[in-house]
């Protein structure tokens, strides 16, 4: 699964969330690549996040679109984001232990306070093993700021993403 033309997102430090949190030991630790105009991830999923003995589990595949999108929202629309609504479609198995890739980008952005996003999950072969549209509410950093919803270093370290100010090359 080629990388190239790809730079690492920032990430941030202390982080616990199950998909993105590098901390999580129990998570994806999912990180994050751009070429610009989406953002990836290339990863295996371990065996103790299965459903069915070999398979992923679709609550885990949902999260990782969910994730990929989000991070999508951050990055290209330079925008904090929640999902206000995901679907999902199950194309094909997916399979723990495996190298795997997922990828989000924008569908459409209809105003300024949402976005319509996509995403997919390639199994090694390329092969598209699901795919998801979500509905994004769209804040600023300082929106948020004012709502008193984040620690203001949590504000910090997502300042700094949105801005690009650390990406790196892969």
């Amino acid at each position: 699964m080629d990388r190239a033309g790809y730079w690492r997102l920032p990430h941030r430090e202390n982080n616990n969330c199950f998909g993105c949190g590098l901390n999580n030991s129990a998570g994806l630790q999912l990180q994050f690549f751009t070429d610009g105009n989406k953002v990836c991830s290339w990863l295996r999923v371990p065996k103790h996040l299965s459903g069915w003995d070999h398979i992923v589990h679709g609550g885990v595949i949902t999260t990782m679109l969910d994730e990929v999108m989000g991070w999508t929202t951050i990055h290209l629309l330079k925008k904090m984001t929640l999902t206000k609504t995901i679907t999902v479609k199950f194309l094909r198995p997916v399979y723990v232990d495996e190298d795997i890739r997922i990828e989000g980008m924008p569908l459409k952005v209809p105003d300024e306070r949402q976005a319509v996003m996509q995403g997919f999950l390639y199994n090694k072969d390329n092969e598209v093993c699901a795919r998801a549209k979500g509905v994004f509410a769209l804040f600023t950093v300082d929106t948020l700021r004012k709502r008193g919803v984040l620690d203001e270093k949590v504000l910090q370290s997502v300042e700094q993403i949105i801005s690009g100010s650390r990406l790196e090359k892969e």
